[in-house]
This record gives C-alpha cells, structure tokens and sequence, in this order.
C-alpha cells in the first residue's frame, strides 16, 4: 500500500491535482441537465382536439360545440364531438371521437417540445417514457462497456473519447428530423454520459491521497447539485427543445478538446505493470506541483521496490467474472448492487415527474436542486466524521421513511406532500453522492473501473423500472410510493454487510481484501480476548480460594 506515499512525495493536493479536478468536474455539471432534460424538453402542454377543417364554432363563438368537458370543465384532451353539439351540458353522452385532425398546443409555457412536434400524446403518449427509457438503457450499456474498457486503456483515453460521443450523439438530436433518430441519438448520449460519471469519479480518486478522497465525492456531488440550477436556467432562457438539447451538448467539444491535456492515473499504470509510464507521469506531477527534487528521486528501481508487492500481485487482470467467482468480491458485488439499485430506483421515481407537483415547473426543478446542498453538505460530515457506512444506511432509511409517509398522507395535503418529497429526494441525492465514493473505495484497483461500472448499470436497471412501477398507479393510486419507500428501506439494512473504508488507503488487488478481512477478523479476536480475561482472571482467583 505504498502509493500513498509516492502520492504525498510527489506533492499529494498540488496544482496538479487542484487544476485536474477542477476540469474534470466541469462536465459534470451537465450531467444533471441531461438525466433529466426530458423534463422540459418533453413536457406536455395543455392540448386539445384540432377541429375539422371548415368546422364552425357554436353560438358562443367556443370551442364546446366539439369538445367534450372533463370532470373539472376543461375540455377532453383526446377526444372530440363526431358532429357539432350545442348543448355543452352533454358532455360525452354525444357520440365522440378521437383527434382523427390532430392537437392544438398551448404554447405560453412551452413553444415547442418533442410531444408537440411529434404528436406523442394521447395514444401515442407512451413513446414519452419510451424515449427517456431507451435514454437510460443507453447509461446502462454504457456503464457495462465502458466501465471494463476502461480497466483496460485507461481512464483518460476512454474520458476523450465519452467527451466527442456526447458532444456529436447530443447535437445530432438537437437536429433529429424524425423520433426514432432522435432516441437514437439520446441512447448514444446515455452510453457516453454513463461512462463520464463512472470515470470522472475513478481518475480523481487515484490521484488523490486518503485524507482528501470524501471531499472530492462530495465536490463531484454538488457539481451535479449545481447542474439542477443550470438546467433550470437555461430550460427558461431556451424554451424550444431544440435550443435546449444544443446548448447542453455544444460545451462537450471544449471538454473534449482541453481532455487531452488530462494525465492518466499512475495508480492505473502500475496496476498495468507499466512501470516505465508510472515513472514519467510521478515526475511529470511532481514538476507541476513544484516538486521536482522530489520527483528526481524517484526511479524504476524505488518504483519497483516501493510497489512490490502490487506488482507482484498485479499482473494478473480481473475481468467482471471474477466480481461472482472470487467469494470477497462477491460479497461487495451482492451489496452493492443492491445499493446502486434501490438509490436509484427511488431517485428517479421522485424526479422525473416534475409537472405532477401542481406548480412552475422551473420553480420545482430549482427547489429540488437547492436541497441537495444542505443534504449533501450533512452527508460530507457523516462520511467524513463517522464514516462511509453510517452515511449510506442513513440516507437510504431516511428517504424511503420520507416517500412511505406521503403515501399514507392525504393527497389534498399538497405542502406536506411536497416538502416530504424535497427531503427524500435530498436524502437520495446525498445516498448518490456517498455510493460512488464508497464503491471506489472498496473495490480493489485492477478491477475497480469494472466494478463502478457493474453499480452504475445496476443504477440504470432502477431508473428503467422505475416507470414502469409507476404505471401501477392506475390499480392503486398509493402503490409506486409504497414500492418507491420499501425498497431504500431494505437496502439500508444491507450496508450492515460491507466493510468501512474511512481513513483506509485503497485496495490494489484482490488478495488486499482478504488479507484486510482477516486483519480485522484478528482485531476481532483479540478484543473479544480482552474482553475475556478479566473473567478468566476471576474464575482463577475463585478456583485458588
């Protein structure tokens, strides 16, 4: 476990590191804009059935000698009177229609959307989610593929080449003719923006020492926090949906273009045996961090002393089965991703319905966004004070507690409703943050990148589900929150299996797990000795007597 110390030879948090993290977090910031981008680039405007053409209006000059009322007096959204009807009292006793002429849009809020350029709604309402589903099936591939590459080549090639994917697959949406490309084209954005978040936190991690690993989870954290702002504001100032996808996606080409100036993990390297590369990218940071005598010292010969027993270790690379054949990764490989699921799972539940909340759209996006700095702020403390389990469990049972009350709360109840889904979503939001850090940490390098992307895909697999459970609203209005609330629940109780990780430098292979298990399993004993002597001593002084 000597890497630590090379890193604080060589200047620990330098320029380096500080100007590193620093562009490797700015992407980050739209990350969130994308997620959740279909909140307003697919919003559902107020619409209702075109007339047919050369249709006259009625007496009143309205619209309800053709369309039916609803329960609250608006008019039906899909469907239309087959011929005029002058009594507006008869609702839908009259024969009816469905919109054969197409929709008419309110446009104030939103001039121009995917559901109003393309029709999708009434029966063709469902290809909504199926765009924002096929979006999260792009993260999911995206986490499974890239995640090993990069085990392989590297966490910064595999970073420049995610930069280009989002910045081409996201303008080409922009100006997508039809649907199908146009989800085609989210689904590419998905693969690569999976692949950003995975490596962005993986390549900071191993530059980084012990002391300073939770501050840059937690800085990665309220840069996706901060990107609900941003979303927020640029959905204002850019209401067409194809501004908007633009402008999200038109800043990757700079971080593509600074992205090859990025260093690659030494720790990667050594773990790769290429000690020859380790060394002229520890001097290479020690000169930028003003460290260069120290940077001087090092050589093939104190690099291969120092790293022995990693290199030794090291040479053989884990591939993603060895996550279910070795019993120590297994272990990890259950918990977390039960972890990664239900975080998810109930994140997305909660956030991808913004208009079901009765209020400004814009102002929702911003309410979510702003509790995440307070809640992921207490979540820096407990991760950093009391420790990475602590904080995970905490986050989980306390937003499934926040989302299984408000199902049992009247719904007439809309600011006690509300504000209990703020704070669950602040919880998850801080579960989100802990997660990746906590994965990082505990699974070994030859096959961390690998294990962060096996979590991420398990996260995908939540936010797929996720509207899908949602859909049994229309057995029981009540039931996606019971599922949304239980499922944290249980998760929480699932972290009493992993190992704490505060304060420990990082695993590099495998066989530093088992031999920290047994570390702490020796602990273990020993103070259940201690515990024991006392009453030996005891039940010998009674036998003298």
């Amino acid at each position: 476990m000597a890497f630590n110390d090379l890193l604080k030879q060589v200047g620990a948090v330098g320029r380096f590191q500080q100007i590193q993290v620093t562009l490797v977090i700015l992407p980050m910031l739209l990350m969130a804009s994308h997620n959740t981008l279909q909140n307003f680039t697919a919003a559902i405007p107020i619409h209702h059935c075109r007339l047919p053409p050369n249709a006259s209006l009625g007496p009143d000059g309205k619209l309800g000698a053709w369309l039916p009322q609803d329960a609250q007096g608006r008019p039906e959204s899909c469907l239309r009177f087959a011929t005029p009807c002058n009594d507006t009292t008869a609702n839908l006793k009259e024969p009816t229609e469905p919109c054969v002429d197409g929709w008419v849009y309110d446009n104030s809020t939103f001039p121009s959307t995917i559901v109003t350029e393309w029709d999708l709604v009434c029966s063709h309402r469902a290809l909504r989610q199926l765009a924002q589903s096929l979006y999260m099936v792009g993260v999911l591939l995206g986490a499974m593929s890239f995640g090993h590459l990069a085990d392989r080549l590297g966490r910064r090639k595999v970073l420049i080449l995610n930069y280009l994917q989002t910045a081409l697959s996201g303008t080409c949406a922009a100006y997508a003719p039809n649907f199908p490309l146009y989800c085609t084209f989210r689904l590419l954005s998905g693969m690569s923006l999976a692949s950003i978040a995975i490596n962005s936190m993986t390549i900071n991690v191993e530059w980084m020492p012990i002391h300073m690993r939770a501050y840059v989870g937690t800085l990665i954290g309220y840069s996706y926090s901060l990107g609900q702002f941003v979303l927020a504001g640029l959905a204002y100032a850019a209401p067409h949906w194809r501004h908007l996808q633009l402008l999200v996606s038109a800043p990757f080409y700079a971080f593509f273009l600074y992205s090859w100036f990025f260093i690659e993990s030494a720790r990667w390297l050594s773990s790769r045996g290429r000690l020859d590369l380790t060394l002229s990218t520890l001097q290479r940071v020690a000169r930028i961090n003003g460290k260069q005598a120290e940077g001087a010292k090092l050589s093939i010969e104190v690099l291969r002393t120092s790293l022995q027993k990693e290199l030794a270790l090291g040479k053989g690379q884990a591939s993603a089965m060895d996550l279910l054949r070795c019993p120590a990764l297994r272990r990890l490989f259950l918990c977390l991703s039960m972890l990664w699921f239900a975080t998810s799972f109930a994140y997305y539940g909660l956030v991808m319905d913004l208009q079901g909340f009765g209020v400004s759209i814009y102002l929702i996006q911003v309410i979510f966004g702003a509790v995440d700095l307070p809640a992921k702020l207490v979540g820096f403390l407990v991760i950093n004070y009391l420790g990475r389990r602590p904080a995970q469990a905490a986050s989980l049972l306390l937003a499934g507690i926040c989302i299984l009350m408000n199902a049992v709360i009247p719904r007439d109840q809309t600011i006690v409703r509300t504000s209990l889904a703020v704070l669950g979503k602040g919880c998850l939001a801080s579960s989100f943050n802990c997660i990746f850090l906590y994965t990082g940490e505990l699974y070994p390098t030859v096959i961390r990148q690998t294990g962060l992307g096996v979590g991420s895909t398990l996260a995908r697999v939540g936010s797929i589900v996720s509207p899908l459970v949602s859909m049994t609203a229309e057995l029981y209005p009540t039931a996606p929150l019971f599922i949304f609330g239980a499922v944290p629940v249980a998760a929480s109780a699932v972290t009493a299996l992993l190992p704490e990780t505060r304060g420990q430098p990082l695993p590099d292979t495998v066989e530093d797990l088992d031999s920290r298990r047994a570390g702490r399993l020796r602990q273990q004993q020993q103070e259940q000795q201690k515990q024991m002597m006392p009453l030996q001593g005891a039940a010998q002084e009674k036998n003298g007597l």
